[in-house]
């Protein structure tokens, strides 16, 4: 069986996979659900332990993740959301996943528009300098500003209570300072021509990762001869991957997958 492998972002725990993970097996897939380092096993275990993932940054996180593939028994697929999105695209560029699917993918370097709503939605991390070193919770407010805009504000409520996690403020502030970083860990590996196929996906409704940001990502890769594609959920916010709709994107990772003779 093909193993998939998935990866969160930030403020949301692992654990948030669970019914694509279900989906997917049906589906002749292996899933994994990929954790960050220092992650502990429940929401509730990460909220009551907030600095066990303090000051981990993204070189930190893509070599547990690269250590994790290196244990499955063939490259996998993977499946990132936010910051797993631009963990899977680096992952993917290195040659150590067989297909990507990254989903309002975090911008990394050379991607220039920084909208302001982007600046909203993070300036609890960026709101003081320490937080580079700390984790940051966000509020039920903060959440919704965040993540989901398109639900109502019970569903909002909702999806805070069950996976909002405190993260480390460090990827961050490592994506922010990326493009005036020679060695800057935000790096991907868009001209790799013999990399996997790739699809992006972006939510019209995104103020974290407004279409803005994947489509910059998505003209990186022009010199590229892979395989890469890009598909638009106009209505959608940053909480497609976990709201009510989240059933209309994984079919449409599936679909996608299956066009490239995945699984195999």
């Amino acid at each position: 069986m093909t193993p998939v492998l998935f990866l969160h972002g930030l403020w949301l725990h692992r654990s948030s996979w669970a019914p694509w993970m279900e989906m997917f097996a049906s589906r002749g897939y292996d899933p994994y659900a990929a954790s960050w380092p220092g992650e502990p096993d429940t929401v509730e275990a990460a909220r009551a332990n907030p600095e066990a993932v303090a000051d981990v940054g993204i070189d930190d996180i893509v070599e547990h993740h690269a250590k994790l593939i290196a244990e499955l028994p063939e490259k996998p697929v993977l499946v990132g959301h936010s910051f797993g999105g631009m963990f899977a695209q680096k992952l993917l560029g290195m040659d150590l996943a067989a297909a990507a699917v990254a989903i309002d993918a975090a911008q990394f370097k050379g991607v220039l528009p920084l909208p302001l709503s982007s600046l909203h939605a993070t300036f609890p991390v960026f709101r003081s300098p320490s937080n580079k070193h700390h984790a940051v919770s966000l509020t039920a407010e903060q959440f919704r500003y965040a993540f989901a805009g398109a639900v109502s504000e019970g569903e909002s409520q909702e999806l805070w209570e069950a996976w909002a996690i405190p993260s480390p403020g460090k990827p961050l502030f490592e994506a922010a300072s990326a493009n005036f970083s020679p060695g800057s860990p935000a790096t991907v590996a868009t001209r790799n021509p013999d990399r996997g196929p790739l699809l992006l996906v972006m939510g019209g409704q995104d103020k974290t990762v407004p279409e803005a940001i994947t489509k910059a990502e998505y003209k990186k890769y022009r010199d590229s001869g892979a395989i890469t594609d890009l598909h638009e959920f106009p209505d959608r916010a940053h909480s497609l991957t976990i709201d009510h709709g989240w059933m209309e994107v994984a079919r449409d990772a599936l679909t996608w997958l299956g066009e490239h003779g995945f699984p195999r």
